[in-house]
């Protein structure tokens, strides 16, 4: 028997470097779960519902640059939908296939389960279009060249792709035997000369020059080309908060976070001060920005975008990041490092041992607790804006959801990412708000054997909601109290070391035994009802005070 429909795209994903599936099975996709599970390359990862297969899924192509996701037709799809509609907007490569009803069903216009009951099968895969950057359904004569095309799509957009495969076509022998292949994108060698020589000469001139690091250099995996630009020039380097960590935070011309005027006066000082600010794959959205109040001269930024360049009011579109950074790498001149100051970070945790847990105790002291090497995934809200200038050890990545920021994200994508690389240790930070959408996850961290720390931050209800609407104390952002500490236990992980800590000598000795623990960690941090970070406090001054958000 020839090569089927499934294992050709199987086979496929292989090639690329996935390993792990996540989702949740269904009887429309029953012949690709049973390809997964047969395969001995494979592995299914099944999720508690398939919004957090999709979170996982974006966690797992953070650390793995992609990742796989297979869910059900209908109410398996439109379940998973608002997670890969975040892997759009950030950035990330998530293979999203959909079992199908059999093709012969969808001609006969058949009144299926699953479906709106008007015999309409393509419903689903048109409320798909917004959130892709290309799809396909699959058919034994158009499998070979369509699998080829959305998959090389996906990792050169580095955005989510929908393949549907119809029930009989999966086991169906592929129907052509050649592939003309689809030729990867390819800067135009006229235009890429031209911008080497206007960058290099840019920076040669500059006085003052700082490079600003996106989170896109870490989705098109350019960071070593980002270093190798950075040692060569000398010239000091910032990130955004929706980039923090792209780059090791320990290195020497790195100078902090930039983020508008929300805080640190002296990076927003020396970066909107330079006479070039080379930005390389950043996302000017409204929380990266710090509710658009970053100010750079437009005149002196440079910004190289994954498919063009734009200096000041100039587009040279066409030539794409890798190929203007090695040809920038090329030509710019060796120069010694013009650091003007190191970045402090949080500093000394502030409060006594026995006083209740502040901000200005707690995220000093997880700054603290954090060492070399590990994943940190920070959930959307408070939570990931107490650790924004929090300076990260050697080779530690640091991971939020800034421009999609559904709440609920950070725990199965930390599931994600965990599974992505299970040697290293895996910090999820979140609030208990958040933490309550999608909390069956913790327990596929016992199912699988990962031994993460989670912190969960019990502030009584939704604190970044309270700190942007007009009464903080209206009930719509209550929650049910939980014994989160207790979780883990409830989810079978009793080996886990759990507790539940409300001072600040309490909140040392968890993260003492913490460090040591050989299981799981699982620690409930009880603070005030409007225990805030810098960051939020200065959101609800410039946004709430200010009078809303403002383009």
């Amino acid at each position: 028997m020839g090569k089927t429909v499934i294992r050709h795209l199987l086979d496929s994903l292989k090639e690329i470097g996935v390993t792990d599936i996540f989702g949740v099975p269904g009887d429309y996709a029953f012949p690709v779960n049973d390809a997964i599970c047969n395969d001995r390359e494979l592995r299914w990862i099944g999720c508690c519902n398939e919004l957090n297969a999709a979170y996982a899924a974006d966690g797992y192509a953070r650390i793995k640059g992609v990742a796989a996701l297979c869910t059900t037709y209908g109410v398996g799809e439109l379940s998973a939908l608002n997670g890969v509609a975040g892997a759009y907007a950030e950035h990330l490569p998530v293979i999203h296939i959909v079992g199908m009803p059999k093709d012969v069903i969808q001609r006969r216009r058949g009144l299926m389960h699953h479906t709106l009951g008007n015999g309409e099968f393509d419903l689903f895969y048109k409320m798909t279009a917004p959130v892709v950057c290309a799809r396909t359904i699959l058919t034994p004569e158009n499998a070979l060249a369509e699998t080829d095309r959305v998959i090389k799509a996906a990792l050169t957009r580095k955005q989510p792709v929908y393949i549907g495969v119809p029930g009989d076509f999966a086991l169906m022998e592929l129907g052509c035997a050649s592939l003309t292949p689809v030729p990867g994108p390819s800067s135009d060698p006229g235009t890429l000369a031209a911008v080497a020589d206007l960058l290099a000469a840019r920076m040669c001139k500059a006085k003052s020059p700082v490079i600003l690091v996106g989170s896109l250099i870490g989705r098109y995996e350019l960071r070593d080309a980002v270093r190798a630009l950075i040692e060569k020039t000398g010239v000091p380097f910032t990130s955004m908060f929706m980039g923090k960590g792209t780059l090791s935070e320990s290195h020497p011309n790195f100078i902090g976070v930039y983020n508008g005027r929300i805080q640190a006066c002296d990076v927003r000082e020396y970066v909107e001060g330079s006479d070039l600010v080379l930005s390389l794959g950043t996302v000017m959205s409204d929380i990266n920005t710090g509710a658009f109040t970053a100010n750079i001269d437009r005149s002196r930024d440079v910004r190289i975008q994954p498919d063009r360049v734009e200096i000041g009011p100039a587009v040279y579109p066409g030539v794409y990041i890798e190929d203007v950074l090695a040809a920038l790498a090329a030509k710019a001149a060796k120069g010694k490092a013009r650091v003007p100051f190191k970045p402090a970070g949080l500093g000394k945790p502030k409060g006594k041992t026995a006083d209740p847990i502040t901000t200005g105790y707690l995220y000093p002291r997880l700054e603290k607790f954090f060492r070399p090497g590990d994943i940190i995934m920070a959930e959307t809200g408070t939570a990931s804006m107490g650790l924004v200038t929090a300076k990260l050890p050697e080779d530690a990545v640091f991971f939020n959801q800034t421009l999609w920021g559904a709440i609920g994200w950070a725990t199965p994508a930390a599931f994600g990412a965990a599974m992505a690389r299970p040697d290293a240790r895996t910090v999820l930070v979140t609030g208990e708000g958040s933490h309550q959408l999608t909390v069956q996850e913790i327990g596929q961290f016992g199912r699988f054997g990962l031994r993460p720390v989670v912190i969960c931050l019990n502030n009584n209800g939704y604190l970044i909601e309270r700190m942007l609407c007009e009464d903080p104390s209206i009930y719509y952002n209550d929650l049910a109290q939980w014994n989160y500490s207790e979780l883990p236990s409830a989810f079978g992980m009793k080996d886990w070391e759990c507790a539940r800590v409300a001072t600040n000598g309490e909140l040392d000795k968890a993260l003492t035994r913490a460090g040591k623990a050989k299981a799981g960690v699982y620690i409930e941090i009880v603070t005030d009802t409007m225990a805030a970070s810098d960051m939020a406090l200065a959101l609800n001054r410039i946004v709430f005070k200010g009078g809303g958000w403002k383009a």
